[in-house]
């Protein structure tokens, strides 16, 4: 009989009798077994979350298909490294989770849309909300069932209800120039399990609510709404405040306030038990462009805006008026539109007010400082910073008079920052 080392009659031979291993080897052993059991379990519970969460998005690629059809008519991207994503809020009532709050018609309007513009250094970010009721032009557009709508001048909610996500962003990119880069669709079920996955959001009531239509009783008070009450908060028009849509786009931008500074709290973000449910739910419950159908794709755009002091992160509605033949329709008030999209488009900085006390119902948001002149306006666009600051230099050394640098608009709105509770 030979050993492992070719030595006959094994460790006997060699002169002794064999020794087993010592208690402590054992358990050294055993202990480095269970170590690799629990690291190829954990790669492998990583492994099957990261799949699950990544297989819940869903891919819109016929919005991408329809895009690319009209890619040469969008606008330009005139910012490096800034972002335009398109946040859509649909009212469909298709699929178990939507159908209890209205009967499927076969047909879903853009209930919410907001812009939500990530500037190159990412040290803010800035949501315009898109007034559903805004009369704009509506490109033709894909229907569902194939046929192509006319161009119409009509109410803005009615381009997704003809073409879905890619007929609104060519509508808002022909409203505003702005090139629009990524896009996401939730519904109402989406939206109601993100609430209750982090538990639910605070606000303030001044005055109970008692609206069977959004399905909310609320008493008055500082109060934690779960997901069918934060539905019915954000989504009630004619049992809060003066019945307006103003006042309800001012009430879900004080609400997404509330929702960013909770998301922020490490109760969330560093609390497995409420950050799993979040990414479930919200990767469930949305529909993104390719570029974002991807676990990877969406934490590429959180970890961009992650740390943004919640001061910058700014919320406002289109400038905006009744419109002229129909009162219950708006219009864009000008040139205070015009300015806050060029802002935007050319990636410039903007300041935020909150609205005077005694503002109408249809407020618009309206920056104080006077608009540019055509020319600053299309240098601005330009990049031509170093020109204007050349053009300055030259004049000083003439002996003429340097020009002011212009003022920073300030637009009304509120940030996530707000720490009163509303």
């Amino acid at each position: 009989m030979r050993d492992s080392a070719g030595i006959p009659g094994g460790g006997e031979a060699a002169g002794g009798t064999r020794t087993p291993p010592s208690g402590r080897r054992r358990v050294l052993r055993w202990i480095g077994l269970g170590t690799v059991l629990l690291v190829l379990a954990g790669a492998a519970g990583g492994w099957w979350v990261y799949s699950k969460l990544d297989g819940n998005i869903t891919e819109d690629t016929s919005a991408a298909t329809e895009l690319r059809r009209y890619d040469r008519e969008r606008p330009a991207h005139l910012a490096g490294g800034a972002q335009n994503i398109l946040l859509i809020g649909s009212d469909s009532r298709s699929g178990k989770a939507n159908s209890r709050y209205g009967h499927d018609k076969g047909t879903q309007r853009s209930d919410t849309t907001i812009l939500l513009h990530l500037p190159a250094d990412r040290k803010s970010a800035t949501a315009v909300s898109v007034p559903r009721d805004l009369m704009t032009r509506v490109p033709a557009c894909l229907k569902p069932d194939g046929s192509r709508t006319t161009e119409q001048f009509v109410q803005f909610n009615w381009a997704f209800q003809w073409g879905g996500a890619a007929c609104t962003i060519r509508t808002v990119e022909a409203l505003t120039g702005i090139r629009i880069d990524h896009h996401m669709v939730v519904d109402f079920g989406g939206f109601t399990k993100m609430i209750d996955a982090i538990g639910g959001v605070e606000v303030c009531l001044k005055r109970p609510v008692d609206d069977p239509e959004a399905r909310l009783k609320l008493p008055a008070g500082r109060q934690t709404l779960q997901g069918e009450q934060a539905l019915g908060f954000v989504r009630a028009r004619y049992s809060l405040g003066n019945g307006s849509d103003t006042e309800r786009m001012e009430r879900q931008q004080l609400f997404l306030g509330s929702l960013v500074k909770k998301v922020q709290s490490n109760g969330v973000l560093l609390n497995p038990g409420k950050l799993y449910p979040l990414l479930d739910a919200a990767t469930s419950s949305v529909t993104t462009d390719p570029g974002l159908a991807s676990l990877r794709g969406l934490y590429e755009l959180v970890r961009g805006v992650r740390d943004v002091p919640t001061d910058q992160i700014k919320f406002l509605t289109v400038p905006r008026r009744p419109y002229t033949a129909n009162a219950n329709r708006d219009e864009l008030q000008e040139p205070d539109a015009t300015q806050l999209f060029q802002r935007l488009r050319a990636d410039k900085p903007l300041t935020i007010a909150p609205p005077e006390p005694a503002s109408p119902p249809h407020a618009a948001a309206s920056p104080t400082a006077p608009a540019p002149e055509p020319h600053e306006e299309q240098a601005a666009e330009d990049g031509a910073d170093g020109k204007d600051a050349g053009r300055a230099a030259g004049k000083a050394r003439s002996g003429g008079t340097t020009e002011a640098p212009t003022p920073v608009p300030t637009f009304t709105g509120t940030t996530a920052g707000v720490a009163d509770c509303r």
